[in-house]
């Protein structure tokens, strides 16, 4: 068992005894079997070790016991929500608590009045959204595994997804926290109000931190009046450059998508062959773009002229709600193509300026090339969030090992574009040496330091981030 403090480790009869002295038998995993299946998350090329015990914890009081037993033995603890995550940022440390917050799943309130849901962190993203829904509420983040992800995970990774370009991402819409520290107290930051600077923003450090600096139990989000449907063009071209030209021009105009999305070439006919969308394979690239009311059809009418001045060879607007979800399933339908075409896949969120955009998905293309892989991509173009999905085959060492390098590749292409390692998907295991990079040498030390007033023994998702 991994002891953080030096010495002999505890007794693991000791840990289990401490833990069910506050905790229901049926919080407590300790079959192998079930244990080791809360190991890893979908992260390739990222170690997992083997924990000690499975916590599912379903209250406030559980989730500090568990913390002060942790605090007590020098054990590490892993936070977990529903391991959808592609970092490696819920890997399981040898010996560790593993703490799952999927049984603390409630939704506590909301606020047709405030614009507010305050929830707890195993709460399923869609499900979130569709309650909201029923009050004529909006929760705009909405990952691409937003029927299974959760909110607790949402807000560890900062997530994004498809409608981030008009609506911003998880950390525009956490007003306030509930966390446990390290230690077993609990601690409240921001607010539940529509304006509020008191102190230190310590709410926006715990988005995106990873379950590195505390364990977040409730969460308040800020929710938006519900949007009309929207209605989407489809634009295909002959080349990336030309599409990501007419993504520039979009954004030079002023104009504001619901959505605007791409996907090259080889997404494109990975789709094809899954799904018969019946699009031209002469397409190297296709952008869709979607605006809702109150005047959707001359927004849409602007941006296709827009296209066909970049030079699209095509495009296609929708007349109605229908034909929209029509075109949109060939996006949605992408991740889940490319991981058809080989027998595993690493799928990457470097974000570029949406001016690089364009050299990011043709640098990407000559990496393809170079390493003689097959690499689609597809973006959220109105913020410049590639997914460049590597696709090779695990059980050939040499593709494996040219996956892993091409991936590299990528990660250095989005930083010299002067972009960043991670869009959505977070650091984890995966791009520890990258954040490195990118943040240089004082701000990880910076960092580092935030880090060891939070967790001074280090016991929180230890081998994360840093």
């Amino acid at each position: 068992m991994l002891h953080l403090s030096g010495g002999q480790p505890p007794d693991p009869r000791d840990l289990l005894d401490r833990l069910r002295a506050g905790l229901p038998s049926e919080a407590l995993i300790t079959d192998p079997d079930i244990t080791a299946s809360y190991g890893h998350d979908m992260a390739s090329f990222c170690d997992a070790g083997t924990p000690a015990v499975v916590v599912l914890p379903r209250t406030v009081e559980q989730v500090q016991h568990v913390m002060r037993t942790a605090t007590a033995l020098r054990v590490p603890v892993v936070p977990q929500g529903a391991r959808t995550g592609l970092s490696g940022a819920a890997n399981a440390s040898d010996g560790c608590i593993v703490l799952s917050l999927t049984k603390m799943d409630r939704i506590l309130e909301i606020s047709p009045v405030d614009r507010i849901a305050v929830v707890e962190p195993g709460v399923i993203n869609a499900v979130l959204s569709r309650a909201v829904n029923e009050h004529g509420l909006y929760y705009p983040p909405d990952p691409s595994s937003w029927e299974t992800c959760t909110i607790g995970g949402n807000i560890g990774t900062a997530s994004g997804g498809l409608c981030c370009v008009k609506y911003g991402v998880t950390a525009e819409y956490v007003l306030g926290l509930d966390v446990v520290l390290a230690d077993g107290r609990l601690m409240s930051t921001g607010r539940r109000t529509a304006k509020g600077v008191a102190g230190y923003d310590l709410t926006r450090l715990f988005v995106g931190s990873e379950g590195s600096l505390g364990i977040v139990v409730k969460a308040v989000l800020a929710l938006r009046p519900q949007p009309p449907a929207q209605l989407v063009l489809a634009a295909e071209f002959d080349s990336a450059a030309a599409a990501c030209e007419a993504v520039c021009a979009i954004m030079e105009r002023g104009h504001t998508p619901s959505l605007l999305e791409i996907m090259d070439r080889t997404t494109v006919r990975a789709v094809n062959a899954m799904a018969n969308m019946g699009l031209p394979d002469t397409t190297e690239a296709l952008l869709l773009a979607a605006f809702a009311p109150p005047a959707p059809a001359a927004d849409l009418a602007a941006v296709g002229a827009l296209c066909s001045e970049a030079g699209a060879t095509e495009v296609a607007p929708a007349d109605t709600v229908a034909e929209s979800e029509l075109l949109l399933q060939a996006r949605r339908l992408s991740l889940t193509a490319l991981e058809t075409v080989k027998s595993a896949t690493m799928i990457d969120d470097v974000c570029v300026p949406r001016s690089k955009l364009g050299a990011m998905i043709e640098g990407t293309a000559a990496i393809a090339e170079k390493y003689g892989l097959t690499i689609g991509v597809c973006a959220h173009a109105g913020d410049g969030n590639t997914h460049p999905v590597v696709c090779f085959d695990h059980t050939d060492p040499d593709e494996s090992r040219r996956a892993r390098e091409s991936f590299d590749e990528i990660m250095a292409l989005g930083l010299e574009l002067g972009g960043t390692i991670t869009g959505e998907h977070g650091v984890g295991v995966l791009k520890k040496e990258w954040l490195a990079r990118e943040l240089g040498p004082v701000g990880v030390e910076m960092q580092r330091g935030i880090k060891q007033t939070f967790d001074p023994l280090g016991l929180l998702n230890p081998g994360k981030l840093f």
